[in-house]
């Protein structure tokens, strides 16, 4: 009798374990260039599609969202939070004034001695705001010169990410 419960326990367990596991966790396949070096093309990423919900995304955190021109999974990187001004000069980030260090894009930067990554704007020029509305983010792939982010599309509405990369 005791071995049964002690079965049935384990059983329910571990049909818990795995349904959890499927509801908090999904899996994203990296499809072109756009986050080399990164992330390369055709490698799996473990998203956290809760994480988001209980602690707030950071600058620089990798997501996975429904991109707003094509309602598609896209995955890139956080450059702009609400409430933010941003303004990129001479391949140098600025928010709210301030030089960040983007180091994920050295090695990139690297390849392109004397080029630019990214061109000069400011936020206004792109999205007619000054800085970023609440419940809003503005998004960029790590390989700037091939990504299709916030400053083609737009804004990220905070409702469209779908999770945060937790695994790379």
């Amino acid at each position: 009798m005791r071995k049964r419960r002690w079965l049935m326990s384990a059983i329910c367990g571990l049909v818990l374990i795995l349904v959890g596991k499927s509801f908090i966790f999904t899996e994203y396949k990296v499809e072109g260039i756009s986050m080399q070096p990164t992330l390369e093309e055709g490698r799996y990423l473990s998203i956290n599609r809760l994480s988001h919900l209980f602690v707030p995304v950071k600058r620089f955190d990798v997501v996975v969202f429904l991109a707003p021109h094509t309602r598609e999974n896209y995955v890139k990187r956080i450059i702009g939070l609400p409430g933010d001004s941003l303004e990129y000069k001479n391949d140098q980030l600025y928010v709210n004034g301030v030089l960040m260090n983007e180091p994920f894009l050295l090695q990139e930067k690297d390849k392109l001695p004397g080029s630019r990554m990214t061109g000069n704007f400011s936020l206004k020029d792109i999205s007619h705001h000054r800085t970023i509305p609440k419940g809003h983010f503005f998004v960029a792939g790590d390989n700037r010169l091939y990504s299709r982010d916030s400053r083609h599309f737009g804004l990220v509405r905070s409702e469209d990410i779908v999770g945060r990369v937790s695994v790379k």
